[in-house]
């Protein structure tokens, strides 16, 4: 134990005292702030992910939009593509830091983490609440600089409440996604090679740049297995789309609420099964 114990740096000793004080609340709290310090010391996880989705919101969607005029179903197209950039944004944030984690586990403190008497799921949980933050934050400035810019946002009480919570569970789902390519690939190369499947690839089949009932019948079909495709109906539902047109590209129902209802089913059944895989994958690489 003595051995053990001098090999942890001042962030992990302290994890251990809230974690008696506070249980596991206060743990996660520590090791939260040491992985926010962590991001904050590389600005790229803050403002890289940021860049691609303002270029769209403040650049081409307006030019596509002086091109188009309006997206079916008469949603002014600037802000139409002004909702889609965050499905662009929030995986490349929540992959961003994934980076972060995969450096931690290849040359960081994850082993002496790893030897702290803290259960292993808190460490997912930690990485996971600054992941969620930063992503939140990101998606806030671009709704801003879209807003600037003149998309024209329908804000509406319950429409925000769908808009926040599907965003929320995808960051969360996406970020699992991200952890657990962070626990498995043995290169930063290679987690960065991941990228564009994970993280770009699916915003072009999911309705990000024209609604998916133009898509040949067998993408169509693929677009509606995608939860980027019901993410970004329900993204649009709460911000520009109070008729629910995308929602019924997918469903082909007569009520929206219901069909909003089974979208959102959809993405939190994806955050849950990434949150559960990612602990997984991280407890079990942990021991290999």
């Amino acid at each position: 134990m003595t051995t053990v114990s001098s090999t942890l740096d001042p962030p992990i000793t302290a994890a251990a005292v809230p974690r008696r004080r506070s249980g596991a609340l206060g743990a996660v709290g520590v090791l939260a702030r040491r992985r926010l310090s962590l991001s904050v010391r590389t600005p790229r996880e803050l403002v890289i992910p940021v860049v691609t989705p303002l270029l769209f919101a403040i650049v081409i969607a307006p030019a596509l939009a002086k091109t188009f005029g309006v997206a079916p179903g008469g949603i002014d197209y600037m802000t139409f593509v002004a909702v889609s950039t965050l499905g662009l944004l929030v995986p490349l944030s929540c992959v961003q830091s994934g980076l972060g984690a995969l450096v931690d586990r290849l040359s960081g403190a994850q082993r002496d983490l790893l030897a702290a008497p803290v259960p292993r799921p808190l460490l997912v949980a930690g990485n996971y609440v600054v992941a969620v933050g930063l992503a939140g934050v990101q998606v806030v400035v671009v709704i801003g600089a879209a807003t600037l810019r003149g998309a024209d946002f329908d804000v509406r009480g319950t429409g925000v409440a769908w808009f926040v919570a599907a965003t929320a569970c995808f960051a969360i789902a996406m970020y699992g996604v991200a952890e657990m390519l962070a626990s498995r690939l043995p290169t930063q190369e290679e987690y960065i090679g991941a990228l564009p499947p994970v993280a770009i690839v699916p915003y072009f089949f999911s309705g990000g740049l024209f609604p998916i009932h133009v898509l040949p019948a067998g993408l169509a079909v693929v677009a509606k297995l995608l939860p980027l495709t019901h993410v970004l109906a329900l993204m649009r539902y709460g911000l520009c789309d109070p008729h629910g047109r995308g929602l019924h590209d997918i469903w082909g129902m007569s009520n929206v609420t219901e069909m909003a209802v089974l979208s959102f089913a959809v993405v939190v059944a994806f955050a849950l099964a990434a949150t559960a895989a990612s602990v997984r994958v991280f407890s079990r690489a942990a021991v290999s």
